[in-house]
């Protein structure tokens, strides 16, 4: 369990919750969190002065709060950080670093709960569907629990039970987010170029997805089935007539976490090989059938006393579709080129970038990434580095990282980890150049034709911008007619007098102001009545002049610069 998890935090595990106290709960965070993020910029909130050193311990700070605040929040938001971790393009790189380390590891519930939810989903009491059921959890999480039991038939097996309550828990906190995430896409400042709206549905449709065991189960089972020719890769089975959507049912694979790196030497387990048939499986993963595991930490991998990696809980599984295979081919294609262009293009077609009227900025960070940082050959790449950059790059800008992107390179990133702790020279980049390779081969078609290849690609392409062009026009022609698109034009000679016939209006209406206080300063001071008050209007026309003053020495400046 979590260090620091206190019972009082905890009060959102019972089977009837006050949706007025989750109210409260969640408000409570959101508004301290906005205090904190509007604190940030201002300079008076740092003792001695800002600086950047300063505003970095700040922002670590504010990503350990968030982090330990949603662990009190419980389920709903473990799970809603963890996919907010996946975001680079909103939230700081400190943000995204501490996120990605949430692990629901939670007091378990008692097994009178177990028993009850167990009857209740499989019409059965323990002792008619086991021979033997270990009341102790083997872990317990925030979503649910794993108990090790035993079968009638005398299988091994592990049966993993939902938490009590968590669909209702579920409907309310979704409930109040909803009302948050209208607040914010309605938000001048938080709103503009964000889409609050469909990140919340999207987040809706994990978590649905991840608390329904039959999917998961599902899930297992296409994974086992895709490396059924693999015996150094194990899946476990699913026990279709012991499941349910609350309960799961699976082959117990005990084996050795693949983090444990002492317990893997004293199993006489080669690491080396280890760190390779890792990087290796999940490569086969992306590129053999676009179905992944979206959430490869070392909790999550083992390896069993043969050698064989053990894959474990398939409620978060990620998709690449053929056409995003492709899009990501070009993309590839674009960076070894070092094209720019061809690079923001491909991002676009997949949706990482959302096209704005101005893509210069977003093309000259994309070629100056190209220039500097890809120079290194491949296999001597890093993928944290990689990642680390691209998600820099992509902070506050038009990017629009998917979460499928996302989730691949934190795996990658998590495996090298992995990898370098069980062999100091482990190298990811290495073990993936040649499945690289060999896409690109098959893409490309032989490599004595490749010359060709891209010969005949690049005649396609005008092809198709020559075919395109009549269309693009009478597009272009449309907007123009509708008014949806706007011609800007900008003349910096004509910006300057402009500028300066603005200020010295600006300047005549200081000069009368002055008059109209001096002039009034000079009568009630004749007037000995009322000396404090023609004090006062000589007061504010002295500090009117000295803004008279600056005006008149920029407008000379102004002057001599053009």
């Amino acid at each position: 369990m979590e260090t620091g998890y206190s019972d009082k935090a905890y009060r959102w595990n019972r089977e009837n919750y006050s949706s007025r106290r989750r109210f409260v709960d969640i408000w409570s965070f959101v508004l301290t969190l906005m205090f904190k993020i509007w604190r940030y910029n201002k300079s008076w909130s740092y003792p001695g002065g800002v600086t950047e050193a300063k505003q970095a311990a700040r922002r670590k700070a504010q990503a350990v709060w968030i982090r330990t605040t949603l662990l009190d929040l419980g389920p709903t938001f473990i799970k809603v950080g963890q996919l907010f971790s996946t975001r680079a393009d909103i939230f700081p790189s400190e943000y995204v670093e501490e996120l990605a380390k949430l692990q629901d590891k939670v007091p378990a519930f008692s097994y009178e709960q177990v028993e009850a939810s167990i009857e209740q989903e499989l019409s059965k009491k323990i002792p008619e569907l086991f021979q033997n059921f270990e009341p102790i959890p083997l872990a317990a999480a925030s979503l649910g629990q794993v108990h090790k039991a035993v079968l009638h038939t005398g299988e091994a097996v592990v049966v993993k039970v939902q938490r009590p309550g968590l669909k209702k828990l579920f409907e309310i906190d979704l409930q109040i987010l909803k009302g948050i995430t209208r607040y914010f896409q309605n938000h001048p400042k938080w709103g503009r170029g964000r889409d609050w709206i469909g990140i919340y549905e999207e987040c809706c449709r994990i978590l649905w997805e991840e608390i329904d065991y039959l999917n998961e189960g599902r899930n297992a089972d296409t994974f086992r089935r895709n490396f059924r020719g693999y015996d150094w890769v194990k899946v476990p089975r699913v026990y279709w007539r012991y499941a349910s959507p609350r309960v799961l049912t699976l082959e117990y694979l005990p084996g050795i976490k693949i983090s444990q790196y002492e317990a893997l030497e004293a199993a006489g387990i080669d690491r080396k090989i280890i760190a390779r048939q890792g990087a290796q499986a999940y490569l086969l993963q992306l590129l053999n059938n676009g179905f992944f595991h979206a959430d490869p930490h070392p909790g999550n991998i083992a390896v069993n006393p043969d050698g064989a990696l053990i894959f474990y809980d398939f409620g978060m599984m990620g998709r690449i579709k053929s056409n995003i295979r492709e899009g990501l081919m070009e993309t590839l294609f674009g960076i070894a080129q070092k094209d720019g262009d061809r690079v923001v293009q491909s991002l676009i077609d997949l949706g990482a970038i959302a096209p704005t009227d101005d893509m210069g900025p977003v093309r000259r960070s994309v070629q100056y990434m190209l220039d500097n940082f890809m120079d290194k050959p491949f296999e001597n790449q890093s993928v944290a580095a990689i990642s680390d950059d691209l998600y820099e790059i992509a902070y506050n800008q038009p990017f629009r990282f998917p979460a499928t992107f996302t989730f691949v390179m934190r795996a990658f990133s998590t495996l090298e980890g992995v990898g370098k702790g069980l062999d100091p020279e482990f190298n990811f980049m290495e073990v993936a150049q040649p499945y690289a390779m060999q896409l690109m081969t098959n893409m490309n078609g032989s490599e004595s034709n490749s010359f060709l290849n891209e010969l005949s690609r690049q005649a396609v392409q005008v092809s198709t911008t020559a075919f395109g062009l009549p269309r693009r026009l009478e597009d272009t022609l449309e907007k123009l007619e509708r008014g949806d698109m706007r011609v800007r034009v900008r003349s910096i000679e004509t910006e300057r007098l402009l500028r300066r016939q603005s200020n010295i209006q600006l300047g005549m209406i200081y000069a009368l102001i002055i008059s109209g206080f001096t002039l009034s300063a000079t009568l009630l001071l004749v007037n000995h009545h009322y000396v404090w008050l023609a004090l006062l209007f000589g007061l504010i026309a002295a500090a009117v002049s000295v803004i008279l003053i600056r005006l008149l020495l920029r407008l000379d400046r102004y002057d001599r610069m053009y």
